[in-house]
């Protein structure tokens, strides 16, 4: 049973967005994408992001712990967090149903349903290098790929 939330739709995309919320993969790749006019707008990201970047720095290779440990401080010096609130939780709920009911188990999209969840509440576009990981949620989610 789908939740009983009326979840925002998309707005129509500006030519270029004044914000968008950057996937974790878009800002753990920020530097080597060409954004062309999105370099334009405001890049923010979600605390679910900023989770996934922290959990990143338990690795073993010292070298690339001190990648990812400037990284992770980077991010938060350079864009503001949008949290997973209880707005985008219950967006949330809605997409990870629609996830279900397309016949994909939403476990394994947890987060990436978070981050969109996040994107979609706050009215963002979310930007991405993953598009597919998104696919069937258009409806409630403006993505553009990377």
């Amino acid at each position: 049973m789908v939740a009983a939330v009326t979840p925002p739709t998309v707005p129509d995309r500006p030519t270029v967005p004044h914000e968008v919320l950057l996937d974790t993969c878009a800002v753990i790749d920020l530097d080597q994408l060409d954004l062309g006019d999105l370099a334009q707008a405001r890049p923010l990201v979600s605390a679910v992001s900023i989770g996934e970047l922290a959990y990143g720095l338990d690795v073993d290779d010292p070298v690339e712990r001190a990648a990812r440990t400037e990284r992770y401080y980077a991010a938060l010096r350079r864009f503001e967090v949008v949290p997973f609130d209880t707005a985008a939780a219950k967006v949330y709920g809605t997409m990870a149903a629609l996830v279900r009911r397309a016949g994909r188990s939403p476990r394994p999209r947890r987060l990436d349903l978070q981050i969109a969840a996040t994107a979609a509440a706050s009215r963002l576009p979310l930007v991405t290098r993953n598009a597919a990981d998104f696919a069937g949620l258009d409806r409630l989610l403006d993505v553009i790929s990377v």
